[in-house]
């Protein structure tokens, strides 16, 4: 199965934190499944950290490449048509990470691995 990792659920893995669900990290866990990382979300977390509102993040920050691929994640860059997406997406939601998060998983036919119910007002499969 491809996932897409919401950057909630991405943080919430790397740093074993409880709110991940059973469900999530069993998905997490099967190295049968491709599981991407978005080039918004590592803007999210670099953005966050810098703001100091993610100190925690000091770690992946250093080297996200790295980590990601330690972690056995792929990159899912952001490519224009995504960002074309993104930008004609309804209003609802403003978070520019989110949006771009649900423009690539409408467009790649990936479900995103997160609880963030907003994503379901794009037509986002969520997994949870």
């Amino acid at each position: 199965m491809r996932l897409l990792l919401d950057t909630h659920t991405l943080l919430w893995w790397a740093f074993d934190a409880p709110e991940l669900s059973r469900r999530a990290n069993a998905l997490l866990a099967d190295r049968a499944n491709v599981l991407y990382v978005s080039s918004a979300s590592a803007w999210e977390i670099a953005t966050k950290h810098r703001l100091g509102r993610l100190p925690e993040a000091s770690v992946l920050v250093q080297d996200m490449p790295g980590w990601f691929a330690r972690a056995g994640l792929t990159e899912l860059p952001i490519s224009v048509s995504h960002a074309q997406r993104a930008g004609a997406l309804p209003a609802p939601h403003r978070d520019p990470f989110d949006r771009m998060l649900a423009a690539q998983s409408l467009l790649e036919d990936v479900p995103i691995v997160g609880r963030d119910e907003a994503f379901l007002d794009f037509g986002v499969k969520l997994v949870w």
